[in-house]
């Protein structure tokens, strides 16, 4: 550094090391002296100085008894040091006035200065310590050696010096800031310490002459700036609390001064509040050091005494002594020289001032805890509203501060006791107040302050927290009902937004009952109450606005709603002020509310409450403290307050409601609410005056008029001793005793009542006081009474000031009562003030401030604990445990408000708010399980979507139209234009979805309400897929079509074809022409371009919503959710006997004869009729609804998912749709069958669970008409199918209902439906392993199969066509090519008579299982297989026939057939060979199948023989054995000569047959030839062997002669017998005559026979 030369001065160079901490760029010790000569410069221009000797100019010479000359650096480092110090310093004391006489003297003679009348001249004392300073510093070489004390002496003397002008004490005052500034004085300087508390009591003490001009005004600028670097700067870490508490007092008199300009006062505020920063922020400090010591009472420590803190005191008064006006003292108004003495005296003083400051600042502590509590005091002094002697002005300056402190410590402050009370109580008391002032700059302050109290001291603020914030809501919240807006559905909010918070108190229920104005019963009047504070009132809207405000960032405290909730609301003593808060937001936030307030209420509140919302949200995804909760704790105040666990909560929540619900049914009839809470187990006993009179004084939600009247009730005496019993009466005055319980309950109005309260009072106040001055109970009765007679006298309106009682009448009224005696004055005297002073009153009917203090003392007794409640807050940082029944508590309000607004809105940044809103909110109550908040969301999203009206949609109007996006149709409908045309409905309808994916499980029974409203209407306008392919493939059906659409316009790129053609006619006449075409045919108008692209943007908006994904998510939801839906699913089915509400428009009559399939989304009109046009019955056909196919079918699905799913849905489900089946008559075809078969498909699945009857299901279906049954043919039997295709128990239940055959057989001709009904068939009949065939379904089954046995004759027509091409005759050449397929019908009937023969195995253990007699059994069930196959075996389709004839020989050769215990095994000749035979004989059988009925004819001959035959043995023991065999040789006598081409093989094959059948019956005995002649007469054969030889000998001889005779050559003809010889045997003759007779007449008379025999068969 370069060196820095002044004249009269040498100065060394700094050294680097020490000079680093300067920062002033020029010489320090030049600066000083520069200063130096600044200040006596500038004395020596005031008259006062102006005869200043010479060393005041050149400087003193040092008094150093160093040889060296002078500027000579000594070679000894600590004279150095002791020449840097001065000569002050090295004596160890500061000299104010070190005078040297006789060198004054001879400076004085040696420059000739003499003064008045010779006398002379020397330096004043402030001049003169400026010239020792200056000859100090020539020697310095380091400024930051030198002495702190020593170099700020001449400057402190100039400020404490009354003597000097504004001017000068300004100079010093700069020059002291700038060596403050500058590091020139620092921390590192000798006596730093003591050298800053002699400028602290300097600059407090500082004196000058003021002449109210600018410059005093700058002296105390230049005062406050200096104290704001010592506070602010290094030299605060030095300063002790005394200093502190001086610099505050003047500081603070500065800015109290109402008489400085508000220029200085803003300056000294500003001074303050960064001084207060600074000293509040050391609060942190020393607690982090641990300095600061206080128990947990509050009580000071070790280290800090209480003499400490008594001697920290601040005065606020800017009269004081530190104050501006001490200060500031006014010049006199004379100009004159003061004398030497006077200057000394003046000098004297301010030198004993600071010597005794020094020797005070020596081992001084740095100021703690005792100077800041006791400018926290002095600051809450200042907020008192009482206080007249300062201004509103004052009270905003120090609110300012306040706010400051409390943003810097306020956690601290909440930690010390001793801080914390002042919070507690005058800081509340005073700032609470000032809330209620109409002053806005007063109201913006205080509400400032308080926000900042209740965040950073709220744990210490309960009960004042509550007190606080009931005010403010009372005031915001309006009780006015929410105006209807037009467009705005009430329903959207009206039932959820609160009319008034529930801290305010109903009315009462009686007013007649109200109490007439007295002294002890004033009710004070509504305006009265709000001016106290009681309520809320009307505020002015700027007033309003900043609660708003205020209230606003509250709430933006992360914790402070749960806080509330755990506090408040969970708490049964307190106001519910969670819920309130967020009602307040939520009534505010409605546009309505700025007519009272601003319209930035509405916003503001919006804001709150969507913030409170995402806080919420926001906390969703922390770790939750779960520890903490009911476990650790957590330190509040200087205690430890333990976070309840949220069963406890939701355990007092529900104890609350109960005692609120007491009190209120306690208020309107006490005996009801005793027994009601007596019930619900808040009181104990019901009749015990304890346990009553506990709870009744515990609680505050008890009318006090009501609570009077009932214990002071004739027969509630027992109540009313214990009532008075709870009272703790001790050291308290009679007066005061009274006081007491009267603030309990309001005294009732009857006197009688009231001389019995006063009975048991005085006599419960004797035993508990016994006090000297009242004789006896009598006594204290007279004067307990009179006390009351007082206090009406003192405070009764009526009564004039002048005439209410005075002391001497109040004893006068109580002569000789005290037992003969007077009650002592003073006694009276203190009881008589007491009452005037204060009125004994309920708390809520004081009419003057003395309500707020009495209030406040209660809050105070309840905060200290006396009251027996939590006085510290549970603070619920850092967790979310509680949120979810906060949220329950919380969210009707919020989302009625969401709603409102999003109605009404119309600016984007408001959307996206509410838009967020409502995502937070789904996913909070998805998360926490709150159904009915998620339900309501959705509800009200789905009502403004304008999509789930619960009234259909016409689509009588729909058409289809080829759109030109992609070239796919699209459905214009009225109902898609009008949502496409309407951007808040899209909006509302993009985000109810995308609340809905994802949430699905927590939507409960009115959300999915309103869901499906919207999926039916979206359905059948066609905007959704018709099918549920993505969510399952159980139900094997096509899509559900649609009604058919009114109009189908085709378009050609991308416009319509008939659009084009009036675009090109042009003009408004086309359309219109166009538009009277349509209403003229009856049909739909064209759509226009808008009306296209309108149904194109919903048709966009809906696949935005991604609807195939929320239905996958919604096949997974848990069985829970999943009955909700379904339950919200069969809701939208119409009632039984509804109308359908949908309209057709008539397409014309439909082809009988075609049957009505719906396959695709949008076909020909599937009911072919209009609504009100007749069907073939007379009957007005049904209207095709599909939304109720849509919701069976999704609801089947659901139920389908798995086993759990059909436990706890299917019997709903089953329900629905036997009720729609039941209802068949008035369903459309194409919903019937859907419905069958959803409730078939359940049916299978639901086969261990029986809530579906089998035999109810199949009876419905049976019962249809049966035009609608086949109509409905194939989704039935596909339904009836999946059920025998599962388990085998309802396999065989369904095939033993006869209305399962019934449906069979009815659909069995339907060609669409056979296969189906075969494959059913098959199903039932082909499983052996658990047969479904019983003797009660066996004959209906064997008719089916004949049935499709008998369809298979359709096969008879190929195979003639390819015998003819195997014959070669000519055939069509196409069809010569093709390969013939082979008919389903031909194949079906073949594996139908496989069946049969299988069942015909089955026939043994049928009769063996049936209880019926064996003939009865065997026809039972051998006759229906042998009439299928006998009936078959005639089928025109050869391959059926050929198999019916091997399964009929098969069966007929069944070794279980034919038994000697009965005979009714030989019908097989006359039931079923001979019929057989008999048809085949048939012409127009024949001519089915020219080329093959003579093999058939041929087989039937040979298998009647071979039959014969196989039974011959059985036959011969039978009777019939004649007739019987008479039969057949007339069947063979009818085969022979049935004259049709193809006989010759007959010829040549039936005389073989018989031959056969002759000789095996002449070698078993059966037909026995006569002897011969020679033996006539030894003829031993049997009659019957005699009459059967010759009626066969007779029969074979017509139509087959010699035939005998060749196997017979030994037999002569007349031995063989002829006609002559037949005997006349009954009514043998008769038949042989007509078989003769048919013989004869050829092929004309079998037909006839034939139909005989059949009809006897």
């Amino acid at each position: 550094m370069a060196d820095h030369i002044l004249p009269g001065n040498h100065i060394t160079p700094l050294p680097r090391s020490r000079a680093s901490n300067i920062t002033v760029a020029i010489d320090p010790v030049a600066l000083v002296v520069t200063e130096c000569i600044t200040v006596t410069s500038a004395m020596r221009k005031h008259a006062r100085w102006a005869h200043s000797s010479i060393s005041s100019i050149l400087g003193q010479t040092s008094t150093t008894t160093s040889n060296s000359r002078p500027g000579t650096p000594s070679s000894d480092p600590r004279a150095s040091h002791e020449r840097n110090r001065g000569p002050a310093a090295v004596a160890g004391k500061i000299n104010l006035l070190d005078d040297d006489a006789d060198s004054s003297s001879s400076l004085t003679s040696r420059w000739g200065l003499r003064g008045k009348k010779g006398q002379s001249m020397q330096d004043n004392p402030l001049m003169s310590a400026f010239a020792r300073l200056r000859a100090d510093l020539k020697m310095c070489k380091d400024i930051q050696d030198f002495d702190t004390p020593s170099l700020l002496r001449p400057f402190l003397q100039v400020i404490r010096s009354s003597s000097t002008t504004a001017p000068i004490t300004s100079l010093a005052l700069i020059a002291i800031t700038k060596m403050l500034a500058y590091n020139i004085i620092n921390p590192d300087s000798p006596n730093f310490g003591h050298g800053m508390q002699l400028l602290a009591s300097t600059v407090t003490n500082c004196r000058f002459e003021g002449d109210n001009s600018p410059s005093d005004e700058v002296v105390f600028l230049r005062i406050l700036k200096l104290m704001e670097d010592m506070i602010c700067g290094a030299s605060g870490s030095v300063l002790g609390d005394a200093s502190v508490c001086e610099m505050m007092t003047c500081a603070l008199s500065i800015c109290c001064h109402l008489r400085m300009s508000e220029v200085l006062r803003r300056s000294a505020e500003i001074s303050m509040v960064s001084m207060c920063q600074v000293i509040f922020t050391r609060l942190k400090t020393l607690e982090d050091e641990g300095e600061v010591q206080e128990n947990g009472d509050g009580e000071l420590g070790e280290d800090v005494t209480q003499e400490d803190m008594d001697k920290a005191r601040i005065d606020s008064n800017p009269e004081g002594a530190h104050g501006p006006t001490a200060m500031r003292q006014l010049a006199k108004s004379g100009l004159e020289v003061p004398g030497v003495n006077t200057d000394r005296a003046s000098v004297d003083g301010s030198r004993s001032q600071m010597v005794e400051g020094a020797e005070d600042g020596e081992d001084v502590r740095p100021y703690g805890l005792p100077s800041i509590r006791e400018l926290f005091r002095v600051l809450a002094d200042l907020l008192d509203p009482h206080d007249r002697a300062r201004t509103d002005t004052l009270r905003v300056m120090a609110l300012r501060i306040v706010n400051v402190a409390l943003e810097v410590a306020g956690p601290s402050i909440a930690n010390h006791p001793s801080l914390a009370s002042l919070a507690k109580d005058t800081l509340c008391r005073n700032l609470f107040q000032l809330v209620r002032s109409e002053n806005i700059a007063i109201l913006h302050e205080s509400l400032r302050v308080a926000g900042t109290l209740l965040a950073t001291c709220r744990s210490v603020l309960k009960l004042q927290q509550e007190l606080f914030l009931s005010y403010v809501i009372a005031c915001l919240h309006p009780r006015v009902p929410i105006p209807d807006e037009p467009g705005i559905d009430p329903s959207l909010y009206a039932t959820d937004i609160p009319q008034a918070p529930a801290l305010v108190k109903p009315a009462p229920s009686a007013p007649g009952l109200q109490q007439p104005a007295s002294g002890r019963n004033t009710p004070v009047p509504i305006k009265d109450r709000q001016r106290l504070g009681m309520e809320g009132g009307s505020r002015k809207p700027d007033a309003r606005e900043a609660m708003v405000e205020s209230i606003g960032a509250l709430v933006r405290i992360p914790s402070l709603m749960v806080e509330l909730f755990v506090n408040y609301d969970c708490e049964v003593d307190r106001s519910d002020l969670c819920t309130d808060m967020v009602g307040l937001l939520a009534r505010n936030a409605f546009p309505d509310s700025a007519t009272w307030s601003t319209t930035n209420v509405p916003p503001l509140c919006l804001d709150g409450l969507l913030g409170f919302v995402q806080q919420i949200a926001e906390r969703l995804e922390d770790d939750d403290v779960e520890d903490a909760v009911g476990n650790g704790g957590r330190e509040l105040g200087g205690g430890k307050a333990r976070m309840p666990k949220p069963e406890h909560l939701r355990e007092q929540r529900e104890r609350k409601k109960i005692i609120i619900r007491g009190a209120m049914k306690f208020n309107e009839s006490p005996k009801a609410g005793i027994a009601f809470l007596a019930a619900q187990g808040i009181i104990t006993d019901p009749n015990d005056p304890d346990s009553v009179t506990a709870f009744l004084k515990g609680t505050t939600r008890i009318d006090k008029r009501v609570l009077g009247d009932f214990i002071a009730k004739k027969g509630n005496e027992a109540i009313l001793e214990a009532f008075l019993g709870q009272f703790e009466f001790d050291g308290q005055r009679t007066d005061e005793a009274l006081r007491q319980v009267l603030n309990t309950f309001r005294l009732p109005g009857e006197s009688a009542l009231i001389e019995r309260i006063i009975t048991v009072f005085s006599e419960k106040y004797l035993q508990a006081v016994n006090p000297a001055e009242v004789a006896d109970a009598d006594a204290l009765f007279v004067l307990t009474y009179a006390i009351i007679m007082l206090n009406t006298d003192q405070y009764n309106r009526n009564v004039k000031p002048g005439a209410r009682m005075k002391v001497e009448d109040f004893a006068r009224n109580l002569r000789g009562v005290n037992a003969g005696k007077d009650f002592d004055h003073d006694y009276l005297q203190a009881i008589y003030d007491a009452i005037k002073g204060s009125e004994i009153v309920l708390p809520e009917e004081h009419d003057n401030r003395h309500a707020f203090e009495h209030a406040w003392k209660e809050l105070l007794a309840k905060t200290d604990g006396r009251s027996g409640g939590r006085a510290d807050m549970v603070l619920c940082e850092g967790t979310r445990a509680y949120d979810a029944d906060l949220f329950a508590a919380t969210w009707r309000p919020v989302v009625a408000t969401l709603n409102y607004v999003f109605v009404s809105a119309t600016e984007d940044a408001v959307f996206t708010r509410v838009i967020q809103g409502y995502t937070q909110i789904a996913a909070i109550a998805a998360r926490y399980h709150v159904r009915d908040c998620l339900d309501r969301v959705i509800e009200s999203l789905a009502l403004i979507s304008t999509l789930a009206s619960s009234v259909r949609p016409d689509i009588g109007l729909n058409t289809e139209v080829q759109a030109g996006r992609g070239g796919k149709n699209i459905m214009v409908s009225k109902f898609a234009v009008d949502f496409g045309r309407d951007g808040k409905a899209e909006l509302a309808t993009v985000v109810l979805f995308k609340i809905l994916n994802g949430c699905e499980a927590g939507v409960g029974l009115g959300g999915w309400g309103s869901v499906v409203r919207i999926m039916v209407n979206l359905f059948v306008n066609g905007l959704v897929p018709t099918s549920f392919v993505s969510i399952s493939r159980d139900l094997d059906l096509p899509p559900i079509p649609l009604q058919s659409p009114g109009l189908v316009v085709e378009r050609e790129g991308g416009a319509a074809v008939a659009g084009s053609k009036a675009a090109e006619g042009g003009g408004l006449f086309s359309a219109f022409t166009s538009y009277v075409s349509s209403v003229m045919n009856d049909e739909p108008p064209e759509p226009n371009e808008a009306e296209i692209e309108a149904t194109l943007t919903t048709v966009e908006c809906i696949a935005a919503c991604r609807f195939e994904e929320i239905l996958g998510n919604v096949s997974e939801l848990p069985v829970e959710s999943l009955k909700a839906l379904t339950a919200s699913l069969l809701a939208q089915l119409p009632e039984a006997g509804e109308e359908a509400v949908l309209s057709v428009k008539d397409a014309g009559p439909t082809p009988a004869s075609i049957p009505v399939e719906v396959l695709s989304p949008t076909p020909v009109r599937p009911n072919g009729v209009g609504k009100n046009s007749p069907n073939g019955h007379g009957e007005v056909a049904p209207v095709y609804d599909p939304a109720v196919v849509y919701v069976l079918e999704l609801a089947t699905i659901l139920a389908l998912r798995d086993e759990e799913t059909i436990t706890a849905l299917g019997a709903d489900v089953a329900e629905a749709l036997q009720t729609v089946v039941r209802d068949a008559e008035r369903l459309h075809p194409v919903a019937l069958s859907r419905t069958v078969f959803y409730l078939l498909a359940l049916l299978r699945a639901s086969n261990d669970h029986k809530y579906i009857r089998t035999p109810v299901v199949l009876h419905a279906i049976s019962a249809f008409r049966p035009e609608v049954l086949r109509t409905c043919a194939q989704p039935i039997l596909k339904g009836i199918h999946g059920c025998i295709s599962g388990p085998a128990e309802l396999r065989n239940e369904m095939a033993t209902s006869p209305d399962f055959w019934a449906v069979m057989h009815a659909l069995q001709p339907v060609p669409e439906a056979a296969g189906l009904v075969f494959q059913i068939v098959e199903l039932v009949v082909a499983d052996g392993s658990t047969p479904a065939i019983t003797g009660d379904n066996y004959e209906g089954a064997i008719g089916l199969l004949n049935q499709f046995a008998m369809a298979g004759s359709v096969g008879a027509r190929q195979e003639q066509q390819k015998g003819r091409q195997q014959r070669g005759q000519h055939v069509d050449a196409a069809q010569a090519d093709q390969k013939p397929k082979k008919l389903e019908a031909v194949i079906r009937g073949t594996r139908a008579l496989t069946l049969v023969g299988q069942l015909a195995g089955r026939v043994p253990s049928l009769i063996e299982q049936s209880h019926l007699e064996t003939t009865e059994a065997w026809r039972a069930y051998w006759s229906p297989v042998f009439r299928c196959l006998a009936t078959q075996c005639v089928n025109p389709c050869q391959e059926i026939r050929q198999l019916a004839f091997t399964l009929l020989q098969r069966c007929l050769l069944s070794p279980d057939l034919a038994s000697s215990d009965h005979t009714e095994w030989t019908n097989i000749f006359t039931e079923v060979l001979f019929p057989l035979i008999n048809q085949l004989l048939k012409p127009e059988v024949y001519q089915t199948d020219p080329a093959g009925m003579s093999e058939t004819r041929l087989q039937a001959a040979q298998l009647l023989c071979k039959i014969f035959l196989h039974y011959l043995v059985l036959l011969s023991e039978w009777d019939g054995m004649l007739d019987l065999w008479l039969r057949i040789l007339g069947i063979m006598d009818r085969l022979m000569n049935c004259g049709e081409k193809g006989g010759d093989v007959l010829a040549e094959a039936v005389p073989e047959s018989l031959k056969n059948v002759l000789l095996v019956m002449e070698s078993g005995g059966q037909l026995v030839a006569p002897p011969p002649t020679e033996q006539e007469g030894e003829d031993d054969r049997t009659e019957l062997q005699q009459e059967l030889w010759r009626e066969t000998w007779v029969r074979l001889e017509k139509f087959l002669p010699g035939l005998m005779p060749e196997i017979f050559p030994r037999v002569s003809a007349d031995k063989a017998g002829g006609k002559k010889a037949m005997p006349i045997v009954g009514g043998r003759e008769k038949i042989l005559a007509e078989e003769d007779g048919g013989s004869e007449t050829g092929s004309s008379q079998p037909v006839s026979v034939a139909a005989k025999e059949g009809q006897a068969a």
